[in-house]
């Protein structure tokens, strides 16, 4: 008995971390609120090859991905399953993002502390929390859980 492949909708997010402050970006969608870099991956494109051009076209930020901080399945009900996985990175560079990103989606990006992403107008709670996993310097899985970094 044959079975059908099960399509899957792939992000990559990215918790890009230098000294003491987490690189967010203004979302245009999504009520206007801030987020982290992300974005599907684009077919044919390496999980970290997304991660690295989502967080560059939302911030202007080069980013040198150095672990990955987890791994989300959700078979959702309908034609498609999403997979999230969320990296961490440094600025591999000028860390100064651009005043208007390149990107469509993003209407600016900016180095923020953990106390003042608590003050914006966040996407998710979930936010907070991966920004304090990192903060406290939680537990990174290696980059080559998820194949060769190209």
């Amino acid at each position: 008995m044959s079975r059908e492949p099960i399509p899957t909708w792939t992000f990559a997010l990215v918790v890009v971390r230098h000294e003491d402050r987490f690189l967010l970006t203004h979302e245009r969608k999504h009520g206007q609120r801030w987020y982290l870099p992300a974005g599907r991956v684009e077919p044919g494109e390496s999980l970290h090859e997304g991660a690295r051009r989502e967080a560059f076209e939302e911030t202007g930020v080069s980013v040198r991905l150095t672990g990955v901080l987890s791994v989300h399945y959700t078979p959702v009900p309908g034609p498609a399953a999403r997979l999230r996985v969320t990296f961490v990175g440094e600025p591999a560079g000028d860390p100064t993002p651009l005043a208007v990103p390149g990107n469509e989606h993003a209407l600016e990006a900016r180095w923020v502390t953990l106390a003042e992403a608590g003050e914006l107008r966040l996407r998710g709670l979930e936010v907070l929390s991966v920004l304090q996993r990192v903060q406290e310097e939680g537990a990174l899985a290696p980059l080559h859980l998820l194949g060769s970094e190209e």
